[in-house]
């Protein structure tokens, strides 16, 4: 599994619950600049257009020895997961107010890209003081033993 591009701020700003694994309709030219590593998901998100999903504001740049018209780097891509899943998921998103927000893109095994999306409800700024306290625990304890070791 080649990693394309993280969301590392996913963490931070979200609460995680569930991760789903999904393909991702793309081009041509879309697909060789994916393989040269240059793709964006810090703002993206993903949202249901009627029964269907689709990934937003997610930027890929453009190949440059591309032979086609520009195409828009922010354009919407729909993504592709099973009937039932669809519906799990439009259910968990209607009731409790959680969104979806992608993790990761990569290249699997078949050398598909795919994008790795997660059920997500947003933290409060005392969650997201929590988490850095956390953070800076685990450091100074990682530090400490490795001073002792």
């Amino acid at each position: 599994m080649k990693i394309i591009c993280q969301n590392k701020q996913v963490g931070f700003k979200y609460q995680l619950t569930e991760k789903f694994e999904a393909g991702i309709i793309l081009l041509g030219p879309e697909v060789k600049s994916l393989r040269e590593g240059k793709a964006n998901l810090r703002e993206s998100y993903a949202v249901f257009k009627g029964e269907e999903l689709y990934l937003l504001n997610c930027h890929i740049t453009p190949y440059k020895n591309a032979r086609v018209e520009e195409l828009d780097p922010k354009r919407n891509r729909k993504l592709l997961l099973h009937k039932t899943e669809l519906e799990r998921l439009l259910g968990k998103i209607k009731e409790k107010g959680l969104t979806l927000v992608p993790t990761k893109m990569y290249f699997n095994e078949k050398g598909r890209a795919k994008v790795e999306i997660a059920l997500a409800k947003g933290k409060t700024g005392r969650d997201k003081r929590d988490t850095i306290k956390k953070r800076e625990a685990d450091r100074e304890l990682r530090r400490v033993l490795k001073k002792h070791s």
